[in-house]
């Protein structure tokens, strides 16, 4: 590694106004302990609109609302999917079972089991399967594509202006906040104001909303009759809690896990808690075996001879999804695959491709789902598959997270076959909603016989069990990323609950990232910070002191040092940072960064012609774009290359100026030049996978400005992806570790 390039001036020394790092001070809501996991907010932002976890102060009247009615009616269908799954299931789930009967039985079982004073199986009687069993999808309807230019306000969910007002009218006179109007009436729907009336705390349903907030608002609104132990209270909580632990990753939380985060925000009865939510239906609760395979104990058995169990508690909407996604994996597995070409000619066109490539069209002739993992170099080999597939006759097409990882994966299958269709890639929004990609035949599924899906570690439950359940009976489908970059912003492991499960074939690509960046990427990918040789300049150690240096070092070399010395220009060079708040977060940063690179009054919402700007269409897409003007209409983007149009009304919630991003807002894209802004005070934020992301996202030239010391090699040695809790092995029939 090498210093900054030559010709860098010195930066004066500035006292740091705050802390720098977005990271830092975005404390969880369950506090340590047992439940420390259920509050944490995730290691990036998790819905890209917002700060860390979508639930800071500032961002407390943001609403979450997707702008493309292509995508809301997507989730619609989806949703209306699941509720018929649920409504055709007359008993318990196979593996996995739902509890049935009274809440009160359910807690004495969990308090039974819990203490050992009863057998599992005296409790829970209905045996588990070892595997899911296929079933026969439920599949969306087509959905429309949205016209080229829609913009982020349709008229969709949008609450009517007479509702506003009378929700308005309740939060004045609880003392909440007048702005959130908009956003209750949408969340809470037809009769909100008598919802909040009734319920003071359905506030908590509120993106951005704190227990001790609507704590407060139901004080002043029910007075003497607001109290702690108060049922209604200890409901929201538990929901409140599960949707953090979401934010968090985690598609269910452990039973104790639960109820020491509920004592921790002042529920006095949290067992009593935890029962009303699920006698109202507002959580589903799983006892799930710790082993699958493990036999059941015998009729005879002595008492303490039991099925080692778990007892989890989710929110219905991503319990469901998880076994919709099982039950779609399933089927793709134990269906046969489309007849479309002999072995003698799947064979002769693995035999004419190199190394792992071969062993991955081979892999994908004969099985219905297949597992790819590697690095950057490693895209040839699926862009080698999708080749083959083409010229046996197979409609083949690749699905990527982000439209800069669209656009560079379908230029590495033009490189491969110059007579490739021109459009054989999408992102996986635009193949959901039917805006890009093959379309849908008339049963609902998609037009194709091999789907291909990159970065397949962002893909949460919900996502993936659209994808797999649009795919047609005899489709093969492929799944592919680097298992060290950062999981989904959403719920769920999906690709590393995989892996883990071993249920499908899996290919490992053996070719490497070439040069400096690569061996230094590989290296933090097995715990090891090496310092690599880097005669070319590509990797630049910049060391500051303080926050202010920080920023001025960051701004100077992206408007100059880069472009002087490495030759990338300042809109080829992307800045990343832990986090959004701070001193040296992506609003400071961007900031400082548009004042130096495209200076102007931001008259339009804060921006201007030229502006870089992420777009946030939904939570967890960012798309990277441009200002391009502003109208009547609203602002005007340019997002790779399309029109994008966002009303001024949303503005405000779903773009912020992009010279800056946080790791998870820039996964899935690279560019030819990145500097990664490591703040004294981020040393928290950090993790093999963040380093290993940031990092990751340069292509010609990495500059890290570097103030945490020995904070980032430990973070690389020791601090790997936080844990999350899911379902998806026991339904896939795989060992669980807790």
């Amino acid at each position: 590694m090498s210093t900054e390039p030559e010709g860098t001036e010195e930066a004066p020394e500035q006292e740091a106004d705050g802390a720098g790092g977005g990271a830092a001070g975005t404390a969880g809501p369950a506090g340590g302990g047992a439940a420390e996991s259920v509050g944490e907010e995730p290691g990036a932002d998790a819905g890209e609109g917002g700060d860390a976890a979508g639930v800071d102060a500032d961002d407390a009247e943001k609403a979450r609302l997707s702008e493309a009615e292509a995508e809301l009616a997507a989730q619609r269908i989806e949703r209306e999917r699941i509720a018929r799954r649920k409504a055709e299931k007359q008993g318990p789930v196979a593996s996995g079972a739902k509890l049935s009967g009274k809440a009160a039985d359910l807690l004495a079982a969990v308090r039974a089991v819990e203490s050992g004073a009863k057998p599992v199986a005296a409790v829970f009687s209905e045996p588990e399967a070892p595997r899911r069993a296929a079933q026969e999808p439920v599949r969306p309807r087509p959905v429309s594509a949205e016209p080229a230019g829609a913009g982020a306000g349709s008229s969709v969910g949008v609450p009517a202006p007479e509702a506003v007002e009378t929700v308005r009218r309740v939060l004045a006179e609880g003392g909440a906040p007048e702005g959130l109007a908009a956003q209750v009436a949408a969340v809470l729907g037809e009769g909100a104001d008598d919802q909040l009336r009734a319920d003071p705390w359905q506030l908590l349903r509120v993106t951005g909303v704190r227990p001790e907030q609507a704590d407060g608002f139901a004080r002043t609104l029910l007075g003497a009759e607001c109290a702690p132990d108060d049922e209604r209270r200890g409901r929201a909580v538990t929901v409140w809690l599960l949707e953090q632990a979401a934010l968090a990753g985690h598609t269910v939380l452990e039973m104790p896990a639960l109820v020491a985060a509920l004592a921790q925000r002042g529920v006095p009865d949290a067992d009593a808690a935890v029962q009303s939510t699920i006698a109202e239906a507002e959580a589903l609760v799983f006892q799930d075996a710790l082993d699958p395979a493990a036999p059941e104990p015998a009729e005879d058995d002595e008492e303490g001879a039991e099925r080692p169990v778990r007892i989890l508690v989710g929110l219905e909407r991503y319990a469901l999804a998880e076994e919709s996604l099982a039950d779609g994996l399933a089927r793709l597995i134990n269906s046969v695959p489309k007849e479309d070409g002999s072995a003698a000619d799947w064979e002769g066109v693995a035999g004419s491709a190199e190394g792992s490539a071969a062993e991955l069209i081979r892999a994908a002739a004969a099985a219905g789902l297949v597992l790819h993992t590697g690095g950057e170099a490693s895209l040839t080999e699926p862009a080698a598959l999708l080749v083959a597939a083409r010229g046996l006759g197979l409609r083949a097409w690749a699905a990527t997270h982000s439209p800069l990882g669209r656009d560079r994966f379908g230029a590495l299958l033009h490189e491969a076959d110059p007579h490739a269709p021109a459009r054989q890639v999408a992102t996986v929004a635009g193949l959901l909603s039917g805006a890009e990609g093959p379309g849908r035949d008339t049963d609902g599924a998609f037009d194709l016989d091999l789907l291909v899906v990159l970065d397949a570690p962002q893909l949460d439950v919900e996502t993936a069990a659209l994808l797999v359940e649009s795919l047609p009976d005899g489709a093969r489908l492929v799944l592919g990323g680097d298992p060290a970059v950062l999981w989904s912003v959403g719920p769920g492991r999906v690709f590393a609950d995989l892996l883990a499960a071993r249920i499908c074939p899996q290919v490992a690509s053996r070719r490497p990232d070439p040069g400096p960046l690569g061996e230094l990427v590989s290296g933090i990918g097995i715990g090891e910070l090496n310092q690599v040789e880097a005669p070319g300049k590509e990797v630049v150690i910049v060391p500051v002191r303080d926050a202010g240096e920080a920023v001025h070092r960051t701004v100077q070399l992206v408007a100059d040092s880069v472009p002087r010395a490495i030759g990338v220009p300042a809109d080829q060079t992307q800045v990343i940072t832990p986090g959004h708040g701070g001193a040296v977060g992506t609003r400071a940063l961007n900031a400082a960064l548009k004042e130096r690179l495209n200076p102007g009054p931001g008259r339009f919402g804060g921006f201007d012609p030229g502006d870089r700007v992420a777009y946030s269409p939904a939570p967890g897409r960012t798309l990277p774009g441009q200002v391009v003007k502003a109208d009547a209409d609203g602002l005007h983007l340019t997002c790779s290359g399309e029109p994008v149009v966002v009303p001024k009304e949303r503005v405000e919630q779903t773009v912020r100026h992009g010279w800056a991003l946080t790791a998870h807002q820039a996964v899935g894209g690279r560019w030819p030049a990145a500097v990664v802004v490591l703040p004294g005070d981020a040393a928290q934020a950090l993790s093999r996978p963040w380093v290993y992301t940031a990092f990751g996202r340069a292509e010609r030239h990495l500059s890290v400005v570097h103030g945490v010391e020995q904070a980032l090699p430990r973070a690389v040695a020791e601090i790997p992806a936080k844990p999350r809790t899911t379902r998806l092995p026991v339904l896939l029939g795989a060992p669980t570790s807790g």
